[in-house]
C-alpha cells in the first residue's frame, strides 16, 4: 500500500505536466524569435494576433503607429512579431511588434554592414557628441563631427528627413550602431566633382551655396566643389565686406570666371551676370552736370560718393571745400551721408569720374562780391590780429581784411591798431573783392570821408605851401600842411647852403615855407622842399631885377625883391 501510494502521485505528476505543456505549447522554442501572424480582432487598445501557436497573443495598438498617429491596422492583416515569453496565469502570448521591426532592422543593417552599403535613416534626437538616428527600428548613434564635412551650426533643417548614413561599426550584442552621414557626403562629392570639374568651363552659369564668408570674399559649394567669389565680383557697386550682400547657406547663381585645371582653383563672379553700369556713363553724367549721391568710403585724399550702384566717383581733397584748406576728408564728410556733387571729368574707359562737392555748393567769393558789391557796409567780429591789419569774419567761412593802413586817416598804422582787440565787432567798407585770389579787402577809415581830400584837390607840384614842424629827426624834419597833409622836407633840401642844412636849427610847432615836389594821393603825404623854394626866389629875383652883370650885388637885388614883395603885401 505504501509503496504503491508513493509511486502513484508521481506518474499523475509526469502525466499531468505533459498534459499542460501540449495545452500551452510551452517550450516550443520560438521564445525570442520573430514569427508571422494574422490579426484575428481589435480588443479596446490592443490586436489580438494568431501567431500559430496554442494560445493567441496580445499587441499594444501604439507600436503600429507613430506617436499622436492613428494606427492603420484591420483584421486579417498579417504582421511580424517578436515573442517574447509565454504569460503563466492566463497562457497567453506576450508580443511585440516594435521588437520585431527592431530584429528585422538589425538583421537588414548587419547585411548592409558586411556588404558596405548605405542605409536610410532619419534624425529625430539630440545626445551628448552627437544625435540619435532611427534606422527602420534600429536606434544608432551619429557623432557631431559625422554630420557634415563642414561644422553644421544649425541642424533643424536635417532633423526629422530621411537620408542616406554609412554604419561605421554596430555590436548586436550591445545594442551599439554608429553611422556616419559625412562618409556618404564626401563620396557623393567626390563623384560629383569629378563629374563637375571634366565639364567646367570659363563662362558657365552655375547655381551654387554660400558655405564660408571670409574678409576677401565667399566661397560657393557648386555640388561637389567649391569656387571663390571675390568681394570684388559680388556687384558692381562697392561692397567692403561680403556679409553686406551674402549670407551663409544662401543660393547664388554664379558665372566661372577663371579655371585652372592644373589647381583646380575656381573664380567665381556675380556681377558678371548683371548689366555694367558704366556702358554709357559718360552720357549718363555729363561734365558740369550736378547730381545727388552718397558717401561711400573716406581716405586721406579724398572720399568716394555713389552716384547709382555700381558707379562711384572720387571727390579730391582739392574740391571739397572752398575754405576748409589742409582739412582730413573726415571732418567735411560722412559715411552714408547725401550730398550733392558736380560732375568735373568722366573717363569711361578707366572706369574714373572726377567730382566737386565745393562747385556743387557755388563760390563763396563769388557769391560775395554779388551781395556786397565795393562801397558797401559789412560788419562783423575780428577774428584774428596780425601784423599787418585785422581779419574780421564776414560769412560762416570767409574773412575779410583791413589792412592797417586802412585803419585810420590820421593815425599811423601800428597806433591805430592798437585800439582793437580780437572778438570786436566792428563795421567796415568793401574795397575790393578778388575770387581768383580769393581775398576781399575791406577798410575802416573808408567809412568817414577824407579829411585831406579837398586839400589833395588844391595843392599840386611846384606849389609854396606853409607848414608847421611836427617832428625834427636826424634826417630831416616831418611838417603839417593845413592840419591834415604829412609833408617830410630831407636834411638835403632844409637850404641851399649846406651849412645851414641842419634840421636842429628848426624848432617843433615853426612855421616854414616849403615848395612841393611830389604829391603821393594814396598815401596822402608831400614831399618839399626849402633849397627849391630859394633857389627859385633867386632865379626869380635875378631875372627882375637885374644880374650881377650890371654892378648890382646879388644881396641887392635879393633886398630889392624882398621889399617889393613886402609892398605888395602892404597894398594886398
Amino acid at each position: 500500500m505504501a509503496s504503491a501510494t508513493t509511486l502513484a502521485p508521481s506518474a499523475g505528476t509526469e502525466d499531468f505536466a505533459a498534459l499542460l505543456d501540449a495545452t500551452l505549447g510551452a517550450d516550443t522554442g520560438f521564445a525570442g524569435s520573430v514569427v508571422s501572424g494574422r490579426v484575428m480582432r481589435i480588443d479596446d487598445d490592443y490586436a489580438v494576433v494568431d501567431v500559430g501557436l496554442k494560445s493567441e497573443g496580445r499587441v499594444p495598438l501604439k507600436e503600429f503607429a507613430p506617436a499622436g498617429q492613428k494606427p492603420e491596422i484591420k483584421a486579417g492583416d498579417v504582421i511580424e512579431l517578436f515573442v517574447e515569453r509565454y504569460e503563466d496565469r492566463d497562457g497567453s502570448i506576450v508580443l511585440s511588434r516594435e521588437k520585431a521591426r527592431r530584429e528585422e532592422a538589425w538583421t537588414n543593417l548587419e547585411k548592409a554592414y558586411q556588404a558596405n552599403q548605405r542605409v536610410n535613416g532619419v534624425i529625430f534626437g539630440r545626445v551628448k557628441g552627437g544625435f540619435t538616428v532611427d534606422l527602420g527600428g534600429a536606434v544608432a548613434f551619429l557623432p557631431g563631427s559625422q554630420v557634415d564635412i563642414r561644422p553644421v551650426r544649425d541642424v533643424g533643417p536635417l532633423m526629422g528627413s530621411p537620408q542616406p548614413f554609412q554604419i561605421l561599426k554596430m555590436d548586436r550584442a550591445r545594442g551599439n550602431i554608429v553611422v556616419s552621414r559625412r562618409a556618404v557626403l564626401e563620396e557623393t562629392r567626390a563623384e560629383q566633382r569629378s563629374e563637375l570639374i571634366q565639364g567646367l568651363k570659363e563662362g558657365m552659369v552655375l547655381d551654387g551655396v554660400v558655405k564660408n564668408i571670409t574678409d576677401y570674399g565667399a566661397f560657393v559649394d557648386l555640388g561637389g566643389v567649391d569656387g571663390l567669389l571675390h568681394v570684388t565680383d559680388i556687384a558692381w557697386r562697392r561692397i567692403n565686406h561680403p556679409s553686406e550682400a551674402l549670407t551663409i547657406g544662401q543660393p547664388v547663381k554664379v558665372q566661372v570666371i577663371r579655371f585652372n585645371s592644373e589647381t583646380q582653383r575656381i573664380s567665381l563672379g556675380m556681377k558678371q551676370l548683371m548689366s555694367d553700369p558704366w556702358d554709357g556713363v559718360a552720357i549718363k553724367y555729363p561734365v558740369n552736370a550736378k547730381f545727388s549721391g552718397r558717401v561711400t568710403n573716406i581716405t586721406d585724399y579724398g572720399a568716394f560718393v555713389e552716384l547709382e550702384p555700381g558707379v562711384e566717383g572720387l571727390v579730391h581733397v582739392s574740391e571739397m571745400s572752398w575754405t576748409k584748406k589742409n582739412v582730413h576728408p573726415g571732418k567735411i564728410v560722412a559715411t552714408s551721408q547725401e550730398v550733392d556733387v558736380l560732375i568735373l571729368d568722366v573717363d569711361e574707359p578707366k572706369r574714373r569720374i572726377s567730382l566737386g562737392l565745393k562747385q556743387a555748393q557755388g563760390n563763396p567769393w563769388e557769391l560775395f562780391l554779388e551781395a556786397h558789391p565795393p562801397g558797401t557796409v559789412v560788419e562783423g567780429e575780428i577774428r584774428n590780429i596780425t601784423e599787418f591789419g585785422l581779419f574780421i569774419g564776414i560769412g560762416p567761412d570767409i574773412d575779410g581784411m583791413v589792412h592797417m593802413s586802412d585803419l585810420s586817416w590820421d593815425e599811423a598804422g601800428e597806433a591805430a591798431m592798437a585800439k582793437y582787440n580780437k572778438g570786436d565787432v566792428v563795421k567796415a567798407k568793401v574795397l575790393d573783392v578778388d575770387v581768383e585770389k580769393e581775398r576781399i579787402s575791406l577798410g575802416i577809415k573808408q567809412l568817414e570821408a577824407d579829411p585831406a581830400a579837398e586839400v589833395l584837390d588844391k595843392v599840386k607840384k611846384n606849389d609854396i605851401v606853409t607848414c608847421i614842424v611836427t617832428q625834427v629827426q636826424a634826417n630831416g624834419i616831418e611838417v603839417k600842411v593845413e592840419d591834415v597833409l604829412t609833408g617830410f622836407i630831407r636834411r638835403a633840401e632844409l637850404a641851399r647852403d649846406r651849412g645851414d642844412q641842419r634840421p636842429d636849427k628848426f624848432a617843433v610847432g615853426e612855421k616854414v615855407d616849403a615848395k612841393v615836389v611830389a604829391v603821393d594821393r594814396a598815401a596822402r603825404r608831400l614831399s618839399l622842399t626849402i633849397k627849391g623854394k630859394e633857389i627859385e626866389e633867386e632865379r626869380e629875383a635875378m631875372k627882375e631885377y637885374g644880374s650881377t652883370d650890371s654892378g648890382a650885388s646879388l644881396g641887392d637885388i635879393l633886398g630889392a625883391a624882398i621889399r617889393r614883395r613886402r609892398e605888395l603885401a602892404g597894398e594886398e
